[in-house]
């Protein structure tokens, strides 16, 4: 169709183009007239520059599988298409969104090449600075972003260093009294040895030996209360049966689950003047088999807190593959529980009956610690004190993952923006903006899902949905190949 410089000049886009300039746009482009249907496909070779003069337009992105409609106007002179083609080869020169009209609609449009060459020509200071700010704004983003990654590796680590050192502490402690323990039982033996004791007597010591150690083993748990009682009750019949410092020797006979009908048994089984000894060598028993339980549990904590950091790391893993999603979280949490602190209760509320689902599971871990953490931060600006529930359902053919916090929520005026590169309610140096948009590229780019998020006052939930089936996954896990780009 002809192209009419006056009527170009009244697109706000062109209003302040010379009339020589207006000439050159129509010798070098076209007015073109579409019916109903698709102008370009997101994905496509950007060949074109578009500008609405007449109808109407909408604009749509890929997001796993479907097309989500981000734009629909009738205003003359929107533009869309090759906008960046002033960038030249240092970019890929493709469409990031798709378009289509809904009306018999008119544009005038350029050629990437030639609005590439009036950009330069007539505007060259902006086109320096625009082509400044789109390497910037990537190159910061990748920046800050392999920082925040540092960081929350740090405070990763520190955690995971607090959490073993606890174990390890403990199993050092009880390894150092389990050798003092075995030291007294080797005097004592000898003592025994040396005593006036019959073969048949110490075969009958031994074998309630052994049955004190089978009883250690299936030791019940008490109330405090209960321990409490059960120790007095012990102390009691030590003392009345002439044994020295029972109420020393009480406390670890309930830890043990021994009671007074177990030291009646053991009394009537050995001569009166045997007791006292045999009491004896049955607390450094008792102690000795307490001593290695605990360094038991604390070598299985340690092993637990490894597994954990190899499952959240996703060391030695291959990065694409089928996993159960209550593993990832449990390892999430159990990393960050040094962060989480004591004033966060955490409820799981986990449907065990969800499938496997085909996955990268070193970046679903990331972006748990992301939201986890936001909680976190958002607990704490309330008091530090209250509740994250973190929930797994089936919504139709995805999972859903829902983390609810009782913070105080997002107001409505910012909750469109959270997902935006750099944005941030955070304290100067607290927060980048880079964690939630980090976020929804791994979970929408890379696994086809969504992440939605719902918010009032004591009640936030972060919902990422994740498909089932794996409808064509990325072959390039990494996030930061991904571009923070949202259609114009």
């Amino acid at each position: 169709m002809p192209c009419s410089p006056q009527e170009i000049s009244s697109l706000f886009l062109f209003e302040k183009l010379s009339p020589e300039q207006l000439g050159r746009l129509c010798a070098e482009g076209r007015v073109e007239r579409f019916d109903v249907g698709p102008v370009y496909t997101e994905g496509d070779p950007a060949t074109c520059f578009y500008v609405m003069v007449e109808g109407t337009v909408v604009l749509s992105r890929r997001v796993g599988g479907d097309d989500v409609e981000v734009s629909r106007t009738s205003q003359r002179g929107v533009y869309a298409g090759a906008m960046q083609a002033y960038l030249g080869d240092q970019v890929p020169q493709t469409y990031n969104n798709s378009m289509r009209v809904t009306e018999p609609t008119r544009f005038f449009v350029l050629p990437a090449e030639s609005f590439a060459a009036v950009m330069r020509d007539w505007f060259p200071m902006a086109a320096h600075l625009l082509e400044g700010l789109f390497f910037g704004s990537r190159n910061t983003q990748r920046a800050i972003g392999q920082r925040e990654r540092l960081l929350a590796l740090g405070s990763l680590s520190a955690g995971l260093t607090h959490e073993l050192n606890n174990p390890a502490a403990a199993a050092v402690r009880a390894t150092a009294t389990l050798r003092e323990r075995v030291g007294k039982m080797r005097h004592k033996l000898a003592v025994i040895a040396q005593g006036p004791y019959s073969r048949e007597a110490l075969a009958e010591l031994i074998e309630i030996q052994e049955r004190t150690a089978e009883r250690v083993a299936k030791a019940p748990v008490l109330s405090p209360m209960e321990a409490s009682d059960r120790e007095d009750e012990l102390a009691d019949w030590l003392d009345d049966h002439g044994i020295q410092e029972g109420w020393r020797i009480a406390p670890t006979f309930v830890q043990a689950g021994l009671d007074t009908d177990w030291l009646e048994q053991v009394a009537a089984t050995v001569a009166e003047d045997i007791l006292p000894g045999a009491i004896g060598w049955l607390n450094y028993t008792v102690e000795t088999e307490l001593l290695m339980d605990e360094i038991n549990d604390s070598a299985t904590r340690i092993s637990h807190l490894v597994d954990a950091a190899k499952q959240y790391s996703q060391l030695d893993r291959a990065p694409h593959r089928v996993v159960d999603v209550h593993e990832l979280l449990d390892s999430t949490l159990l990393m960050l529980s040094g962060k989480i602190g004591r004033g966060v209760r955490v409820v799981k509320d986990y449907d065990r009956s969800l499938p496997d689902v085909p996955a990268y599971p070193a970046e679903l871990n990331q972006v748990w610690t992301n939201i986890i953490d936001n909680a976190v931060f958002a607990i704490g600006s309330t008091g530090g004190e209250g509740t994250l529930t973190v929930r797994t359902a089936r919504e139709g053919d995805r999972l859903l993952v829902e983390f609810r916090d009782t913070g105080p929520g997002i107001p409505a005026d910012i909750r469109s923006r959270i997902f935006d590169p750099f944005f941030t309610t955070k304290p100067v140096g607290e927060g980048t903006g880079l964690g939630l948009d980090i976020s929804w590229r791994i979970v929408v780019n890379k696994h086809h899902g969504s992440l939605q998020v719902e918010s009032a006052p004591g009640d936030t939930r972060f919902q990422v949905l994740l498909p089932l089936t794996d409808p064509d996954p990325d072959p390039d896990p990494s996030p930061e190949s991904e571009t923070a780009e949202e259609p114009a």
